[in-house]
């Protein structure tokens, strides 16, 4: 049976693998760039790069996020209702409290971030601000804190630096490419048969980098988000408190200013809007369907 504990083992070991893939995974596209301008140099940079990158993910890949969402702390007299909703459900979940961050967006959204519950932050939009009642924030309060405790944070924000880097690289070598760099093995026909391959690969790579980075955040599960709504349930008591907020959100369906889709993922619902889970987009949606959580949600009270 799943706990607590188990899911918080699991992202940890899940972090670790996807670090170790990413690594991998430059190290590859190093070789190959490399191999087609015939300069050693560039792989052992890859190497670095990518070493640095790992590192600095888990460390700096919450200021990261913050960055990208423009989020400024938030100023405890200007919003003690917050300060108050995120202190009192920190401590009934035995969590420290964490920084509070306000994004300067009308539309009603919110995420967690930090690599451990002693260095998370919670995040939360202007416009949730404005739109929630005290139960509606709670319950969103509630859900982000669950993914604090999970440890969902660490796996979902280590995803924002690795997959946008792996999209870079492919991209700067798609465009020197493009642009005549590099050197040939020869002008013989062999020369320029591999010449054709490796532009074909290089191709590849444009068509296939958004996917991939879209995939691999896919790979983190949309469970996390049903977990944490239940757990957000759980500890506010009152799951019908998220099942409105959730409500209000997908109500508003207007994407966020700030939506990135390096850190769509981060999100409570998703901040392109509610456009983006119609037709094909489907297939690619970082959260699952709303109106499935708000039916679970409110199944938990009957």
């Amino acid at each position: 049976m799943s706990t607590l504990y188990t899911q918080q083992d699991s992202n940890v070991r899940r972090t670790w693998f996807l670090m170790t893939v990413f690594l991998v995974i430059v190290i590859a596209l190093g070789w190959f760039i490399s191999y087609y301008y015939q300069s050693s140099a560039i792989l052992y940079i890859a190497i670095f790069i990518a070493l640095v990158m790992n590192i600095g993910s888990y460390w700096y890949s919450d200021k990261i996020s913050l960055a990208l969402a423009r989020a400024v702390p938030a100023d405890k007299g200007q919003y003690p209702d917050l300060f108050n909703v995120v202190e009192n459900l920190s401590i009934t979940a035995g969590l420290p409290m964490p920084k509070i961050y306000i994004i300067p967006d009308p539309a009603p959204n919110a995420f967690a971030t930090g690599r451990n519950k002693e260095h998370a932050a919670v995040a939360v939009t202007q416009g949730l601000l404005g739109m929630m009642d005290k139960n509606e924030l709670s319950g969103v309060i509630a859900h982000e804190l669950s993914h604090i405790g999970n440890r969902d944070t660490l796996l979902q924000t280590v995803v924002v630096v690795l997959v946008g880097f792996i999209a870079i690289m492919a991209n700067i070598f798609t465009r020197s490419m493009w642009l005549g760099g590099g050197r040939r093995r020869g002008n013989d026909g062999e020369g320029n048969q591999l010449g054709a391959i490796l532009a074909v690969v290089g191709i590849i790579f444009v068509i296939l980098s958004p996917i991939i980075a879209q995939l691999i955040q896919l790979a983190i599960s949309r469970k996390r988000e049903f977990l944490a709504d239940a757990d957000g349930a759980l500890l506010t008591r009152y799951p019908e408190g998220l099942a409105s907020a959730l409500t209000k959100i997908q109500a508003y369906g207007r994407p966020m200013t700030t939506a990135n889709n390096a850190t769509a993922h981060l999100y409570i619902s998703n901040p392109f809007g509610s456009s983006a889970s119609k037709g094909i987009a489907k297939l690619f949606m970082t959260h699952p369907p709303t109106e499935e959580r708000i039916a679970i949600l409110r199944g938990m009270e009957k």
